[in-house]
C-alpha cells in the first residue's frame, strides 16, 4: 500500500519534503492557506530546483484535507505556527507519524508538554526536522566514535555559521529578516533558531560520547534591532553536561563563506564532522595521535540532505517501536537549551536545566 503524506507549507522546505517524498514514490498533498504559495510551487519554484513539475503533486488549502486519514504529516510553516498546527492535527484525524520542521517552537515553549501528551495519548511518533542528524557523514561519525579509538570525549565545539542571504535567495517574495519569523527570535527566528541544527548535532554526539544532556548553558547574543525586526545574528554558547563535559557553540546568521562543523576532541585524537567542506560536499575526518589521518567524502546536491531523513520516516512507519534520532523529545531538550541561552544573555548569569522540574521555565534557573 503507498504511504500517503501531507506537507503543511509550501515554503522552501515543504518543496524540499515534497520532492523527497516523491522520490519514494509517495502519495503527496502539498497544503499552504495561501493560493499564490501554491502556484509558486507549481509554477517556479518545483520545476526550477527539481527540472519540471511533478502532476502527482496535489496541490490543496488545508481545509480540503479535512477528515482524509494520511500516513505521515509534515509541518513545514514557520516556527511560532508549528505547535497549534500539530495539535489539531493530532486531536483531528492522527497520523502514524509527524514530523515538524526545526525549530519546534518559538523559545517561549508554550504548548510543548501538551503536545507531548497528546502525541503519547494517540501512539503517533513526533520528530523534528534536524535532518543533518540522519545524514550519511553523521552515520560515519557515529561509526568512528563507537569505535572508541578517541578514548574518553574531552570537548565538543560546533559551529554553523552561514549568512541568510541564502535563505532568502531561495525565499525571494521575502525582503529581509524583517519580512518573516526569521527577523524575530522570540518567534523561533534569529541564529539561535534558525541555524539550531547546530546544537542538535552538538547534544547528539553528546549523548552518543556518553555525555547526558546539557545542564548548564551561559550565553552571549549579538543582539540586532532594526527595521521591526529584532533578533539575535551571533549566538555563544558555553555547554556543560550531566557527565561534567564542557563545550561550545557558535551560531550566527553572518559568516560568508559558511563554516558549518563539529569537532570531537577525545584522549587520544580529535574526529572533525562537515557540513559543505567543499561546496556539495560532506566530510567526516578522523586523526589518531600517532597514526595517519583518515578522511571520507560525501558528495550532495541540496535534495540529497532530506533522502536520509525520507528514508528514516519510511523504516519508521514499517517498524513504530524503534526510537529516533530526531525525537519530539529532543527537539524538546534542544528547545529549553535555547530558552536558557536566552534567559543567560538577558540575566548575564550562567543559568542552569534542572531535568527532574516540569519542563518550562520552571526548569531553569
Amino acid at each position: 500500500m503507498n504511504t500517503k503524506v501531507k506537507i503543511i507549507g509550501a515554503g522552501s522546505i515543504g518543496n524540499h519534503l515534497t520532492h523527497g517524498c516523491r522520490q519514494q514514490d509517495w502519495e503527496v498533498t502539498l497544503c499552504d492557506t495561501d493560493a499564490a504559495a501554491l502556484q509558486r510551487t507549481r509554477n517556479e519554484i518545483y520545476p526550477a530546483r527539481y527540472g519540471q513539475w511533478d502532476a502527482a503533486i496535489r496541490l490543496a488549502h488545508p481545509d480540503e484535507t479535512v477528515g482524509e486519514n494520511f500516513d505521515a504529516i509534515f509541518i513545514g510553516t514557520p516556527p511560532d505556527t508549528h505547535i497549534n498546527i500539530a495539535l489539531e492535527e493530532l486531536s483531528q484525524n492522527p497520523p502514524k507519524l509527524l514530523l515538524i520542521e526545526k525549530p519546534l517552537c518559538p523559545p517561549a515553549l508554550t504548548g510543548c508538554v501538551r503536545l507531548y501528551e497528546l502525541a503519547k495519548q494517540k501512539n503517533v511518533q513526533v520528530l523534528v526536522g534536524y535532518n543533518h542528524t540522519l545524514t550519511p557523514n553523521t552515520l560515519l561519525a557515529e561509526q568512528w566514535l563507537q569505535a572508541g579509538s578517541l578514548g574518553n570525549i574531552l570537548t565538543i565545539h560546533a559551529q554553523i555559521r552561514e549568512h541568510w542571504q541564502g535563505i532568502f535567495n531561495a525565499h525571494p517574495w521575502i525582503s529581509g529578516p524583517e519580512d518573516t519569523y526569521l527577523g524575530h527570535t522570540e518567534r523561533g527566528g534569529g541564529a539561535l533558531g534558525e541555524h539550531s541544527h547546530g546544537l542538535a548535532i552538538w547534544q547528539h554526539f553528546a549523548r552518543l560520547s556518553g555525555h547526558g544532556r546539557v545542564t548548564e548553558v551561559s550565553a552571549m547574543l549579538d543582539m540586532v534591532e532594526a527595521r521591526g525586526a529584532h533578533y539575535d545574528r551571533l549566538a555563544q554558547l558555553h555547554l556543560r553536561t550531566e557527565s561534567g563535559l564542557v563545550g561550545l557553540l557558535i551560531q550566527d546568521v553572518i559568516t560568508e563563506p559558511a563554516d558549518k562543523q563539529l569537532r570531537l576532541q577525545g584522549e587520544n585524537g580529535y574526529l572533525d564532522w562537515y557540513i559543505n567542506l567543499k561546496p556539495g560536499m560532506d566530510a567526516v575526518r578522523l586523526r589518531l595521535v600517532g597514526q595517519p589521518e583518515q578522511q571520507q567524502t560525501f558528495s550532495k546536491t541540496r535534495p540529497d540532505d532530506f533522502q536520509p531523513e525520507i528514508a528514516h520516516i519510511d523504516t519508521l512507519l514499517a517498524h513504530p517501536e524503534q526510537t529516533s534520532p530526531i525525537s519530539l523529545a529532543y527537539g524538546m531538550e534542544t528547545m529549553l537549551v535555547i530558552a536558557a541561552a536566552i534567559r543567560s544573555h538577558q540575566t548575564g548569569k550562567l543559568v542552569r536545566i534542572d531535568y527532574d522540574q516540569p519542563y518550562g521555565y520552571d526548569a531553569l534557573s
